[in-house]
């Protein structure tokens, strides 16, 4: 049995992928996962990660930020050292819904192990994004 666990955001206003980041830097967050960086530009449904190292952040996030890709879905993994947890990050046509996956080490709810300690992911990703526009969020832990 495995699970699938995200947090669905929307903003007020279209966001850019670089803005994002940026605010989440404040919390902790990079794009410098243990192994480098990944993205995707999904302009073709095959959503084929792609890595970099570290030193191509700048150029990552032109690439996913270019106004050629608005229309598709783009995303990053971004990752908090410091707790040893991150995810994908997936911006949505238009840029103003973004959805985070915890698939780096996911944060277990203590207690129950079996779910997603999403109390966390929430206190560390929403605060940041509220003076950008975020308007709602909703979060979910499913059986698949």
């Amino acid at each position: 049995m495995s699970r699938t666990a995200d947090i669905d955001l929307v903003f007020a206003r279209a966001v850019t992928v670089d803005a994002v980041v940026r605010a989440l830097a404040g919390e902790g967050w990079s794009l410098q996962e243990p192994f480098g960086i990944s993205y995707v530009v999904n302009n073709d449904d095959m959503f084929d990660w792609q890595s970099a190292s570290t030193d191509q952040a700048a150029e990552v996030l032109t690439l996913v930020g270019s106004p050629d890709n608005i229309d598709c879905i783009v995303g990053v993994c971004i990752y908090h050292s410091t707790a040893g947890t991150g995810g994908q990050l997936l911006f949505h046509a238009g840029r103003s819904h973004c959805s985070f996956t915890p698939t780096i080490d996911r944060r277990e709810l203590s207690g129950a192990p079996a779910l997603t300690d999403m109390a966390w992911y929430l206190n560390v990703l929403v605060p940041p994004l509220l003076s950008m526009g975020l308007t709602s969020y909703e979060a979910r832990d499913l059986v698949d």
